[in-house]
């Protein structure tokens, strides 16, 4: 395959993607799952299905989460734990198949995750307001093991899925707005310097070595 046909393979792959976002929403999604709360096994199977597809239409993680409250209730936080663990598997994926593309990015977050480790480099970005996916695509092309990604993606994304069970667990009905009270302020202040304080020291190193 050459360069033209891979770019307009690329072209049209995001112009679906943008596509089926546009049509299947978080709304419609979140409406169409109000009717299973009453059925927890199929529930489930339904948003296990959503985990490994929701990168691809370009969601919000903690939309998980959410429907996980919902249909669980406060007992519902382990399972948005794990969905929004599995979900970071296909982003990851896409930058692990990049790797070695980036030029000097590339190196340089390579040289990051070996300063800072794995785990502890994935479950600090998880921690700053950064999208998801992005955090994903990144460990991916820094090369972060798949074991290292998930431990520190399952460690990251502790107070998001709390946050989300709780919103989920404590509305009377499952809408799009739902998403909006997740991000409270106080929470994402406190993650963020959280992670920031758990990257302070590998990035000071990084930056003195440079010097």
């Amino acid at each position: 395959m050459n360069r033209r046909t891979r770019l307009a393979a690329g072209v049209a792959t995001l112009a679906l993607v943008a596509l089926l976002a546009w049509l299947v929403s978080p709304a419609v999604a979140l409406s169409g799952l109000r009717w299973l709360a009453g059925r927890p096994a199929l529930f489930g199977l339904v948003l296990l299905v959503l985990a490994v597809v929701r990168p691809f239409l370009a969601w919000p993680t903690t939309l998980l989460a959410v429907a996980a409250g919902y249909g669980y209730g406060l007992a519902g936080f382990p399972v948005a734990l794990g969905l929004m663990t599995i979900t970071a598997v296909p982003p990851y994926g896409f930058g692990r198949r990049a790797r070695g593309q980036g030029g000097r990015v590339s190196a340089t977050a390579e040289r990051f995750v070996a300063e800072t480790g794995g785990v502890r480099s994935v479950a600090a970005t998880r921690l700053l307001p950064a999208p998801s996916d992005v955090v994903s695509v990144a460990a991916g092309v820094a090369g972060v093991r798949l074991r290292a990604l998930l431990v520190g993606t399952a460690l990251g994304e502790v107070p998001w899925a709390a946050l989300g069970t709780l919103a989920g667990a404590t509305v009377g009905t499952l809408t799009a707005g739902t998403l909006a009270r997740v991000a409270d302020p106080r929470v994402v202040v406190g993650a963020a310097t959280l992670g920031a304080l758990a990257l302070a020291g590998p990035v000071y190193r990084m930056v003195r070595a440079t010097e």
